[in-house]
């Protein structure tokens, strides 16, 4: 397993893609993990997977390697984009929380901690920027997806990664990480017609906007007369 520290970064990425994108993702997956040579590839996700909680987070990522087997035996392409950002969510998720947790806004904090964990994952192996640049907006589109009044799911709709970051929002509603009525709400929105779809923006619930707390003034300090 150490021998695998000592190959490039550049030379791993394409040892990745032909790992889990040869038709047995599930298993090349499992086996990896077996024999502890998964935190060779992936450090970061290897570590944020020894904190499962009935099965949870790794059912994410065996969902999504179950569908990438699935797209290729039906003779359809997969992105490695796609492919990097399931694998390396959770970590990425964790480090979000830990943002959100500091009362930085929801983008900015997807936004920080994705740049932030491509940055580590790119010292393992690399990630070509036509790759983790839309990995990155896939991560930071799903806060979006709870954005359904005004003109904000039409302009969702209208982004060039939306089909990318809908699936992947499908997948964490498969898990139980996102609601399924959100996942039912934006299923629904894309077939309809104009006329149709303001109605349902109209219909949709108000978001209550998450309330900051005052941060903490530092006691200014009293000089003595």
């Amino acid at each position: 397993g150490h021998l695998l520290e000592d190959i490039p970064p550049a030379r791993l990425f394409e040892e990745v893609l032909k790992l889990f994108q040869g038709g047995c993702a599930v298993a090349t997956f499992e086996l990896l993990r077996h024999y502890d040579l998964f935190r060779y590839l992936f450090p970061m996700t290897d570590e944020a997977l020894s904190h499962e909680e009935q099965g949870f987070p790794i059912t994410l990522v065996l969902r999504a390697l179950e569908n990438t087997d699935a797209r290729l035996a039906e003779g359809k392409t997969i992105t490695p984009a796609f492919l990097f950002a399931a694998l390396l969510w959770e970590p990425m998720r964790l480090q979000m929380q830990e943002f959100l947790n500091q009362e930085m806004a929801p983008l900015e904090a997807a936004q920080v901690a994705g740049n932030q964990i491509a940055a580590e994952q790119v010292q393992v192996t690399s990630l070509p920027k036509r790759f983790s640049f839309p990995m990155r907006e896939i991560w930071m589109l799903q806060s979006r997806f709870e954005r359904r009044r005004g003109k904000a799911p039409h302009r969702l709709l209208e982004h060039p990664r939306f089909r990318a970051a809908y699936d992947f929002m499908l997948l964490r509603s498969e898990v139980g990480e996102a609601p399924k009525e959100t996942a039912d709400w934006w299923t629904d929105f894309q077939v309809l017609n104009a006329g149709e779809r303001e109605q349902k923006i109209e219909s949709s619930p108000v978001k209550k906007k998450r309330r900051r707390r005052p941060r903490k003034r530092k006691p200014t300090p009293q000089s003595d007369e």
